[in-house]
């Protein structure tokens, strides 16, 4: 992947978090607790995938 890929790879994360993080919000006001377990998990893997392309690109 070329430096310019990984950016915009990151981007795309970024803007993925940032929804998830919305929709997150609108299920726990709503008191859907049990549907944010899924949500959590999409952040985590979204976060590590953030962490390793971070590396990719500051090495």
């Amino acid at each position: 992947m070329t430096k310019e890929e990984i950016q915009k790879r990151i981007d795309e994360l970024k803007s993925d978090y940032i929804r998830i993080q919305g929709d997150m919000e609108k299920l726990e006001s709503l008191g859907k607790n049990g549907n944010v377990s899924y949500s959590e998990k999409l952040l985590e893997e979204i976060e590590l995938e953030l962490k390793q392309l971070r590396e990719l690109l500051y090495s």
